[in-house]
């Protein structure tokens, strides 16, 4: 049976995290009985009671493992887990669960027939449902992809949706090409390589609800994108040269 690993990186998440990631729980026991899931909760340096927390979520669920990173970064964190399993299939998903956790079953699929090396949930394309977004996060998501689409010529059309998966296989490769960002744009830079790397990238339309309370900082994070989309061009410059890491094998 192909195994999949779920991560959801927290960081200082003691008032909903137990709440969220029961619901997940029931949402995989009724929506995927026949998967073989487990859940990996990436904590990015909580300061708050979400060790604590997510210790007692994996003592009373088997498939809830605890992984305390230690430094901040959800790249960092995403990055901690993935490079530590042992799954067919690795991917993320936001405690927030903006994007409806059933979706999980349409990103799955393909994966698991192996007619897609890349799932990534979008936002911003035909049979997608976006509700309660602020016009100046509706206008920042568009303008980043925008900025992402003409910088690196990429086809998908939502980097930022907090909502990937991925065959692990693939994952040493596209860290090589360049997808070593510690932060929010370490996810954009798998699409971006997998892209790059000749992988066959789904772009899934989800139904996405906005969480008033993010802790995302829009100004903060347009000056990391910009500076690691210069870091990311420079690394798939320097990948040109290997041979045989662009080709999909």
């Amino acid at each position: 049976m192909t195994q999949i690993d779920i991560t959801i990186p927290i960081l200082d998440e003691e008032d909903t995290l137990d709440t969220q990631v029961r619901k997940v729980i029931a949402c995989l026991q009724s929506i995927l009985p026949g998967y073989d899931i487990h859940l990996k909760i990436a904590d990015n340096g909580s300061t708050d009671r979400s060790p604590e927390i997510g210790a007692q979520l994996q003592s009373e669920f088997p498939i809830v493992e605890y992984l305390r990173v230690g430094e901040r970064g959800v790249g960092r964190a995403l990055k901690f887990s993935w490079t530590r399993s042992h799954a067919d299939i690795v991917g993320y998903m936001d405690l927030d669960l903006a994007t409806d956790v059933r979706h999980l079953a349409e990103a799955f699929a393909p994966l698991v027939a192996n007619d897609a090396d890349v799932v990534t949930g979008t936002r911003l394309k035909k049979g997608s449902n976006v509700v309660g977004r602020s016009l100046t996060r509706a206008v920042t998501t568009r303008v980043f992809n925008l900025m992402v689409k003409s910088y690196f010529g990429t086809k998908f059309t939502d980097g930022m949706c907090g909502f990937k998966f991925l065959r692990r296989e693939y994952l040493p490769r596209l860290m090589k090409l360049g997808a070593r960002s510690d932060g929010w744009f370490f996810a954009t830079e798998i699409l971006v390589c997998a892209e790059y790397a000749d992988l066959r990238v789904v772009d899934l339309p989800v139904h996405w609800t906005d969480d008033p309370n993010s802790k995302a900082k829009i100004g903060k994070l347009a000056f990391e994108y910009m500076a690691a989309m210069r870091r990311l061009k420079r690394n798939l410059q320097a990948a040109a040269l290997e041979p045989g890491l662009r080709q999909r094998q």
